[in-house]
């Protein structure tokens, strides 16, 4: 493998896994390739906003998956209790917040919990993270 695939490889990596339950710093890794200048920052802003959103629809499917086994919505923890309200009151448009650090994540799952629209609510997650890394590319282009 290439050099330049093992980085955008990388980027991808660190947007998945920073778009599940477990942290990462996705941000950072896209902020220093920009700056680094060897790829297209539109190709870099493209790689991380799908690995990114593809580990929110995991994370959603996550949210799925517990509603199936369990139901009642107090069985979870208050980070994630405070997400289920606002998307059961805000419905698929409180999606477009899942790129923010610890409520996000919670929001995806909240989201496949209430067995939302999976298409809207996969562009609406795809539009906001991908506004949070135009931004950073913008910062450190």
């Amino acid at each position: 493998m290439t050099e330049a695939w093992l980085e955008i490889g990388g980027l991808f990596v660190s947007a998945f896994v920073s778009s599940t339950i477990a942290p990462g710093g996705s941000e950072a890794v896209l902020a220093y390739l920009i700056a680094e200048g060897r790829h297209p920052a539109l190709q870099l802003v493209g790689v991380a906003t799908l690995g990114n959103t593809l580990g929110a629809m995991t994370t959603w499917g996550l949210g799925m998956l517990a509603a199936k086994r369990y139901p009642v919505a107090g069985l979870l923890p208050e980070k994630s209790q405070k997400a289920l309200t606002l998307v059961q009151k805000r419905g698929v448009w409180a999606l477009f917040f899942s790129w923010l650090p610890v409520i996000g994540d919670a929001l995806c799952f909240a989201g496949g919990w209430l067995k939302l629209p999976l298409l809207s609510g996969a562009l609406i997650i795809l539009l906001g993270k991908l506004g949070r890394y135009g931004a950073i590319a913008w910062a450190f282009d």
